[in-house]
């Protein structure tokens, strides 16, 4: 098994046994859907992690550049992405900038919108077919809720992601995109039961989804 966590210095699956095997579902493109959810990882540490505003904007600008330049500086994450599109990455930054100071609902939309890039990102790395847009926006605002210190910003997190989540479930997921519909399954029981309960739940629902798509 690979070591994703080694590799890029910051575990994709955010030290969540339940999201590494959700991952693991894809068929193709490991290394890169790995990869984009390592930066996810490292975008959300210096955004939430870092307590001087304006060092957090340095650092968010770096990997702003660094996403979209011909040669990027030599990092582990930056070379597992050198195929993805490096715009829409970079997009992703300018998601969690909105957190930087305490969002309007505007700045909250924003923020799922930039950061949900990174759905649209792993679907095309693993050859999935599904519509990823509220996926992306839901999941990006619900796991901001399990995050943040900030209980009013989790409320209103949760608000907004619950419907966006449910459309995303209606859906049939490809057998190229389950590893991504597990990710949107796992964020609904997360604002259910919340984050530490129910792990054979878990592990049942995303056998469940594997087979079906459901």
């Amino acid at each position: 098994m690979v070591n994703w966590a080694e590799i890029f210095g910051v575990n994709p699956s955010a030290d969540r046994p339940d999201r590494a095997l959700a991952l693991g579902y894809a068929r193709t493109g490991q290394e890169a859907l790995h990869a984009l959810f390592a930066l996810d990882v490292t975008l959300a540490r210096i955004t939430l992690g870092t307590r001087d505003p304006l060092v957090a904007q340095m650092r968010l600008t770096w990997w702003h550049d660094a996403l979209q330049v011909p040669e990027p500086p030599a990092h582990p994450i930056l070379r597992a992405l050198r195929d993805v599109d490096g715009a829409r990455a970079a997009a992703m930054t300018d998601g969690w900038q909105q957190l930087l100071d305490t969002p309007d609902d505007a700045a909250l939309m924003a923020f799922a919108s930039g950061r949900g890039e990174l759905f649209a990102l792993a679907a095309a790395a693993i050859g999935a077919t599904d519509a990823v847009e509220a996926a992306g926006r839901g999941w990006a605002l619900a796991d901001l809720s399990e995050i943040t210190a900030d209980r009013e910003l989790a409320r209103r997190a949760r608000v907004a992601a619950t419907p966006l989540l449910e459309q995303a479930a209606r859906q049939r997921w490809s057998g190229g995109g389950r590893a991504l519909g597990g990710l949107i399954h796992l964020a609904r029981l997360d604002l259910a039961v919340g984050v530490a309960e129910a792990g054979a739940r878990r592990v049942a629902r995303l056998a469940w989804h594997r087979l079906s798509g459901r």
